[in-house]
């Protein structure tokens, strides 16, 4: 094939980002539930007529490696029994999909009866049945539980809809006008790809497309492929732990070995844990989204997200473990499992490209789910994908009140979820002293709390980082690990990391977030930047002065030199200064 020119390439590139954001806007605007349009918990993307990924909007990073497993399924399902009209479903985790929640809804784009692309879009549900409300619960014990399985289906057949497909969907999720409403959002996000790819065509011809997708996933492999082969070869071997399996059993390991090896990087999850009992078991298609997410994150030239990114890694998941879960492996919290993995194979990356990669951040989002019926009957589930930290990086504190690098969601804002649930928000705001000292600070956790209205409802919590807080690297120290607890009238109770439980009208839920970990030396801070941290009420005085040896006046707030220096020296003995995590 000849090859594109460059300018060619480079604005088809950019044409085939700005549909994919476009469909990411349209899904945002026209979305009914609060997890998509408030929380942001979806992601859209163009494949070519063979299903390999062609760009990806600005959206979930977890979701960039899912794709193309989710259409090598999908090929495999229908092969090529595709029609004008035709839109797929599919959400089961054994058939290519994620987790329950997240529904996948692909539509063929057809120029005169030939296949010239696909549209995708993929959105986590507000519900889909399953044992407790949201379809989310840390201690579902097996799929089954998780809520109702799609397997690669017909949505719509030549342009008609499948409505005995959609009747079966309202029977079995608990807010049908929202979870039918969302999906009608992405299929409007599909639409508006399918706009954009005729666009395309119309100015450059079906052959040109063609060989300007073809080429783009090509350019992006040569341009991995040529910053891997800069790194320097070796290994490096790094170990976290998830605080427990999600049933109250103990840590869980998860465990990778990364191998540069001229322009291929290998992941290897040998020695992870087997898969558990409670819902936290990994697809690989999730897996693999880590690492492609991880690599991609280190990279430093701009790289196209096409399909080429994962060719020149190889990703080792041995089946029937966390990372790779077998069936009936119950999977709908998933999430922290790949937070963790995030964490971990960062952590072994930072032994190779020790100036690129942060500290641990807090852990992925804490998930708060609440269930129930208002006044009039009517069933509710308020979904809160609570957002919070980086950690320390080689150059710079981490961002506090960021949602988690692997991830884009968003808090829902107070006046929404008051004005749209029989909820309150008491308190929100940042945890001073919670990010982890270091050359460089890692971020502030969040804390936030819930007060339940009226009536009773389920309560699922997922979150993590409370007996494994987030690391800090060389030298930087953790963040603050979290913790959760719930007033019941005037005693109150300290929440394991993940339940399921039952709350009633006036208890309180309130949740701290970890901080994140620190990077560097704490001693190597510039005293300024810590005066400012005390006086933006970001750190105490009493840490500023234990954890930065930096004494500041308590009248003005600046730093004492003299002070400050000697402290320093007398506090640089006891300090670790070592190369790693």
């Amino acid at each position: 094939m000849t090859r594109i020119d460059p300018i060619t390439r480079e604005i088809v590139k950019n044409a085939l980002a700005s549909a994919a954001d476009e469909m990411a806007v349209a899904l945002y605007r026209t979305a009914y539930s609060t997890v998509v349009r408030d929380c942001l918990d979806y992601s859209t993307s163009l494949c070519d007529a063979d299903g390999e990924m062609i760009a990806q909007g600005v959206t979930i990073p977890l979701h960039l490696g899912a794709v193309p497993y989710a259409m090598e399924t999908l090929f495999a399902r229908f092969g090529d029994d595709m029609e004008p009209g035709d839109v797929f479903i599919l959400n089961d985790p054994f058939d290519g999909g994620m987790h329950i929640p997240d529904i996948f809804v692909v539509q063929p784009v057809f120029r005169e009866e030939e296949r010239v692309a696909f549209a995708v879009s993929t959105a986590h549900h507000l519900d889909l049945g399953g044992r407790l409300p949201g379809s989310s619960a840390c201690d579902n014990t097996e799929i089954f539980q998780d809520g109702l399985r799609i397997p690669w289906l017909k949505l719509y057949r030549r342009g008609e809809p499948d409505e005995s497909l959609f009747a079966l969907l309202r029977a079995n999720v608990r807010v049908p006008h929202m979870t039918i409403g969302d999906l009608r959002a992405q299929l409007a996000a599909c639409h508006m790809g399918e706009r954009a790819i005729h666009e395309l065509i119309d100015r450059y011809g079906r052959e040109t497309f063609r060989r300007c997708a073809a080429d783009l996933i090509d350019y992006t492999e040569r341009l991995v492929r040529a910053e891997i082969a800069s790194w320097p070869d070796g290994s490096r071997t790094f170990v976290d732990h998830m605080d427990n399996d999600g049933v109250g059993g103990g840590p869980v390991r998860l465990q990778v070995t990364i191998t540069i090896d001229g322009d291929r990087l290998t992941a290897d999850f040998t020695g992870s844990a087997p898969q558990v009992r409670g819902a936290l078991n990994n697809t690989l298609s999730f897996t693999a989204s880590v690492v492609g997410l991880c690599v991609r994150s280190v990279l430093r030239g701009e790289v196209p997200n096409t399909s080429g990114m994962f060719r020149p890694l190889e990703i080792i998941a041995p089946e029937g473990t966390v990372v790779h879960g077998a069936m009936p492996a119950a999977s709908s919290m998933r999430g922290v499992t790949g937070f963790r993995l995030v964490d971990t194979v960062l952590g072994a990356l930072s032994g190779l490209l020790p100036d690129r990669v942060m500290a641990a951040g807090e852990g992925g989002n804490s998930l708060v789910v609440f269930g129930g019926a208002r006044d009039d009957g009517e069933p509710y589930v308020y979904y809160e994908l609570m957002s919070g930290t980086w950690g320390g990086r080689p150059d710079r504190d981490g961002n506090d009140g960021l949602c988690n690098p692997a991830n884009v969601a968003s808090n829902i804002p107070v006046e929404q979820a008051e004005s749209e649930y029989p909820i309150r928000i008491e308190r929100y705001g940042y945890v001073p002293d919670s990010g982890g000292a270091g050359t460089f600070r890692g971020g502030l956790g969040l804390e936030r709390e819930w007060r339940l209205l009226a009536g009773e409802a389920h309560l699922a919590i997922r979150s993590d980082r409370r007996r494994h807080p987030p690391y800090g690297l060389y030298g930087g120290r953790p963040g603050q690990p979290s913790h959760t607890v719930l007033h019941r009238g005037e005693g109150e109770e300290v929440l394991p990391t993940m339940i399921s439980t039952r709350v009633r009208a006036g208890e309180r839920v309130h949740h701290r977030q970890a901080g994140g970990g620190g990077w560097g030396d704490p001693l190597r801070r510039d005293p300024r930047a810590v005066a400012d941290d005390v006086r933006n009420g970001k750190v105490t005085a009493e840490a500023a002065r234990r954890e930065h040896g930096v004494v500041l006046d308590g009248e003005t707030g600046e730093v004492e030199t003299e002070a400050t220096e000697a402290l320093r020296r007398r506090m640089s003995g006891e300090v670790e200064t070592g190369e790693g995590g």
